[in-house]
């Protein structure tokens, strides 16, 4: 579960499938994304809320504690509970993250994080976000519920280069692309249908 696997997982699908195309990537996918796109089989990368730098330390409590508290409760407790949360997201969105969790144990997130090292100096991919060499989308959420700070926000703004472009979607959470499909959307199309610079 280390960036690196996951970034040879990406490139096997796309040597694959034998053509070059855009990545759209969330959360930790974002970030595999943000790597994906420097391989010469992507054209643009759209990067929704990317896992772009975890500081030492903080892996347990901003991604693990809710996670064990979450999957400790009883499978209807937990139903329940997410249909309570996550209320605004569509239906079928809603079935999407029901059917994941049923089989989703906390070691997995745990896992995660000790093999790319969290703990030992985290990761941090804003050297991959510099002067980026294709279009990329990065799609934030709000500030408080972006994984994103807002020191790495204001690294990709004067960093990022020509080919970087950064929406926040004030407001929204982490799940930007459920909470607020319709303005996701319009901005990954009208990013995508635009030509390559």
């Amino acid at each position: 579960m280390t960036l690196e696997r996951s970034l040879a997982d990406l490139r096997s699908i796309a040597l694959a499938i034998g053509e070059r195309a855009a990545i759209i990537g969330h959360s930790w996918g974002g970030a595999v994304a943000l790597l994906g796109g420097r391989q010469p089989f992507a054209t643009k990368v759209v990067a929704i809320d990317p896992m772009v730098r975890v500081l030492p330390g903080t892996w347990r409590k901003e991604y693990l504690d809710d996670a064990e508290l979450d999957l400790a409760m009883a499978p209807s407790a937990l139903a329940a509970e997410l249909r309570r949360r996550l209320a605004s997201w569509d239906e079928s969105d809603l079935l999407g993250k029901l059917h994941a969790v049923q089989n989703m144990r906390a070691d997995a997130i745990e896992h995660l994080g000790s093999e790319n090292r969290v703990d030992e100096g985290g990761w941090d991919l804003r050297g991959e976000v510099a002067a980026y060499p294709k279009p990329l989308l990065i799609l934030a959420a709000g500030p408080n519920e972006s994984v994103m700070s807002e020191e790495d926000l204001g690294f990709v703004r004067s960093q990022g280069g020509p080919r970087v472009e950064l929406q926040i979607f004030e407001g929204e959470g982490h799940n930007l692309h459920r909470t607020a499909f319709d303005r996701y959307i319009a901005a990954t199309k009208d990013f995508l249908s635009r030509e390559n610079t």
